[in-house]
């Protein structure tokens, strides 16, 4: 597997010089299987989507968006997904339930639509289909994914492990591990659904927008510290931790001394960086 990371923020994107080494764009990461160049599946469709027709070259997409939850920050991207928007597309666009049997066409044209937008998510070229996110066990874009909801604040949230049967991925971008209780360490529980989603995989890519000094004041907003992503990663048995969602302030000299912070540790530690390629 090959994992494209398009967009490493949250909240909002950074633009500006001290942003430019890690990236500014928002919450999206292209996947492309085992003996495919392609992408075929896309995490969440933050600003960083746009990336995702550079990988194309302009061609048309065909496969599958999993949004993990409807935050500003995942989805903003979307309309703007160039490949996307093509008359010979093919777009399974797969969005979590707010509420149980609610239309999710409708969930997601609240942010999409006239008056915050010209066009509804239905105006957009090429073939779409919007479904919600069956529990449990499914197949997206030529791959196997696990859903299992995660604490985070305002709206249903998934996470997701994904595989193509060769290698897995992890994809946890937002979540408050606090909300369950403060852990042995005050960063937040190890508890089963975010065990069972990074048991042994070859690479978690998890929530980092905090610092543990930040935890106090911060965790409310639904959002677990790097510190705490590297420690789930060591219980679960990742091979890697790719530490995302960093906060919108968090300058580029800032997450270099958080690389630093993790540079000798086990299983190793990546700080997510916008325009890299993991083989996985």
């Amino acid at each position: 597997m090959r994992a494209h990371i398009c967009g490493v923020r949250g909240s909002t994107p950074a633009p500006g010089a001290e942003f430019v080494r890690y990236g500014g764009h928002t919450s999206c990461i292209a996947l492309s299987p085992d003996g495919h160049d392609a992408p075929t599946l896309v995490l969440d469709a933050g600003t960083g989507i746009r990336r995702v027709t550079e990988l194309l070259g302009g061609e048309p997409f065909h496969g599958a968006v999993l949004l993990t939850h409807l935050h500003w920050d995942h989805v903003q991207g979307l309309p703007f997904f160039g490949s996307g928007d093509r008359d010979a597309s093919t777009v399974r666009l797969l969005v979590p339930e707010q509420e149980p049997g609610e239309d999710v066409l409708a969930s997601l044209a609240r942010g999409m639509s006239p008056p915050h937008f010209p066009i509804r998510p239905d105006g957009l070229r090429g073939h779409w289909s919007f479904e919600p996110v069956p529990a449990g066990r499914f197949e997206a874009g030529g791959f196997e994914v696990l859903a299992v909801e995660v604490p985070h604040k305002g709206g249903r949230t998934l996470g997701y492990r994904v595989t193509d049967g060769a290698s897995t991925i992890a994809y946890v971008p937002d979540h408050c591990p606090t909300e369950l209780g403060p852990g042995g360490d005050g960063l937040g529980e190890h508890h089963p659904a975010i065990i069972e989603l990074a048991q042994g995989v070859d690479l978690l890519a998890h929530d980092a927008q905090l610092l543990p000094a930040e935890v106090p004041a911060e965790a409310a907003f639904g959002h677990a510290a790097a510190d705490y992503a590297v420690g789930l990663g060591q219980a679960a048995g990742a091979g890697c931790v790719l530490l995302f969602h960093h906060r919108f302030d968090r300058t580029d000299t800032a997450l270099d001394c958080l690389a630093a912070r993790f540079s000798a540790s086990t299983p190793a530690v990546r700080v997510a960086t916008e325009g890299t390629t993991l083989d996985v």
